[in-house]
């Protein structure tokens, strides 16, 4: 496992170049957008934009890639979900049928449900860059500040600061305590039967959860000796005011969102339907 896992690392790049409030409204809108529309074209310019923005970030692969991978686990999951318990959604959606496939009883692969589902495609697509991007272009005492600069409580931001400043924390007790138990006997590689596997990383994952636990209590203590949450108020070393960078991508996010409100619902629904033009 990667140590430094979804943790910041400074560059130089405009996306890291932004203040944390300006990343984190742009996240705010750009997720809200992409929940609301339905509508293909709208959401195919949103992921070629997030993959441009997502290369110019110069991330590296490998600080993400195992997030990535259990996303689209879930994902995968989400699918497949979708197609046991609602096999008709795009025909109920699009009001049209046009089989591709028939199945079983009411479970027959259609057009439109393909079509649906491409949408929910793109949406993870269009979400996710943007969320890991957030995660790993902003240091965690700047997302504090970003969090209270948008009116959240400074005590709910720096606790979430916190839980992000230990990512990688975890990640490295996790391997520490991964090599003395593999020291001892214990596998958890390839190697070993999937059960016996699942068995030894539980075995791991209570020493580790203990370890995480006394750090909380150390934390939890240092922060109230020096009288955390006394003040209804704080400043933010790690804040940074608007520049330029920020106006632009505020003002850039704002505006797309409009227009793709209204290419989105100019029909009176917010699902593109190409089977009915």
């Amino acid at each position: 496992m990667n140590v430094k896992m979804l943790a910041y690392t400074p560059l130089d790049t405009p996306i890291h170049r932004l203040a944390g409030a300006s990343k984190l409204l742009f996240f705010i809108i750009w997720s809200v957008t992409a929940m609301i529309t339905y509508d293909t074209r709208v959401l195919a310019v949103m992921l070629a934009f997030s993959l441009v923005v997502l290369a110019l970030s110069r991330v590296r692969f490998a600080d993400y890639s195992f997030v990535l991978g259990l996303i689209l686990f879930f994902f995968l999951l989400n699918h497949i979900a979708i197609f046991l318990f609602s096999p008709q959604e795009g025909v109920h959606i699009y009001g049209t049928r046009h089989e591709l496939l028939p199945i079983y009883g009411r479970y027959a692969v259609t057009e439109e449900q393909l079509f649906y589902q491409l949408n929910i495609v793109l949406k993870y697509g269009v979400v996710i860059p943007m969320a890991l991007l957030f995660l790993l272009t902003t240091h965690p005492s700047e997302f504090a500040a970003s969090l209270n600069r948008v009116g959240i409580s400074y005590r709910i931001a720096f606790a979430v600061a916190i839980a992000m400043r230990y990512i990688p924390d975890v990640q490295r007790d996790f391997q520490n305590i991964s090599f003395s138990a593999q020291a001892r006997g214990i596998d958890i590689s390839g190697k070993e039967r999937l059960l016996k596997r699942l068995r030894n990383v539980i075995s791991i994952l209570m020493p580790l959860i203990l370890t995480s636990m006394g750090r909380i209590e150390s934390v939890s203590a240092a922060m109230e000796l020096r009288g955390f949450g006394e003040k209804r108020r704080r400043t933010w070393y790690s804040a940074r005011p608007f520049r330029a960078g920020d106006i632009a991508a505020t003002a850039f996010i704002v505006l797309f969102a409009a227009g793709a409100a209204w290419l989105t619902f100019r029909d009176g629904s917010r699902f593109y339907n190409p089977f009915q033009r």
